[in-house]
């Protein structure tokens, strides 16, 4: 096997298109990583909030002022205003309505899956370090990218572009398919926390890579990521 990195980074996001949280360890069964955007929340359309429309999604503004965390079956939502409110809360819907002037609901995946392509997402440091390179003045941050994994890694470039069709194994047991390169959206451009609003970043990636940046992959051995734990290629 080829040792190709570390997991440096590892990110859970309990809701679609909120911020995530940043976790020490993973779990992950075959859904892919557990309480992954197990919540999303739900326009009028029935369509599920995003930072593009599709058949199953739509864009809806102001996600990415609130974020989300978990713990065991509840998932707790911090609002732009301080409040923190959990997924059972009474007001929450209407506060989520409220916040982003349309009529919208929180709910719990069921039939139509929350996820995007594919179920794990990772991205390498090799593809920010490429990416700064080609814009110096932007504020290139992993977070814009929202990766289940960050890979430190050594090679140059979108190095796991070639990595599809492979498979990826952690020293802990955890063993991953690469099954596709991730599409980008305008959302790896908005302001987020302290991340200042830069169209530059998605028109780049859309110019050198056809709007692919980073990759999916699917689950074929359970088990827990741990920061620090080293990843190879079979």
């Amino acid at each position: 096997m080829q040792s190709i990195g570390a997991a440096s980074s590892l990110w859970r996001y309990p809701v679609k298109s909120l911020l995530g949280e940043k976790l020490d360890s993973l779990a992950f069964d075959g859904r892919g990583v557990v309480g992954d955007r197990i919540f999303a929340v739900r326009n009028g359309a029935g369509k599920f909030g995003s930072g593009k429309n599709t058949r199953r999604f739509a864009r809806i503004e102001g996600l990415l002022r609130m974020s989300a965390s978990s713990d065991a079956d509840s998932v707790s939502l911090q609002l732009p205003d301080g409040r923190v409110m959990s997924n059972d809360h009474p007001d929450l819907n209407q506060a989520l309505s409220s916040l982003l002037e349309q009529e919208v609901t929180l709910v719990r995946e069921e039939a139509v899956s929350h996820l995007d392509a594919g179920p794990v997402h990772l991205i390498s440091t090799s593809a920010l370090h490429w990416l700064r390179g080609l814009l110096p003045e932007s504020r290139i941050d992993e977070r814009r990218f929202r990766p289940n994994i960050l890979l430190s890694t050594t090679g140059v470039g979108m190095v796991e572009h070639d990595w599809l069709g492979k498979t990826l194994s952690f020293s802990g047991g955890l063993r991953l398919q690469i099954s596709g390169l991730t599409e980008r959206c305008v959302m790896t451009g908005m302001r987020q926390s302290e991340l200042p609003d830069d169209l530059m970043i998605p028109r780049t990636i859309g110019e050198h890579m056809q709007f692919n940046f980073g990759v999916y992959a699917q689950v074929i051995e359970p088990g827990v990521l741990r920061q620090g734990e080293h990843a190879f290629l079979e």
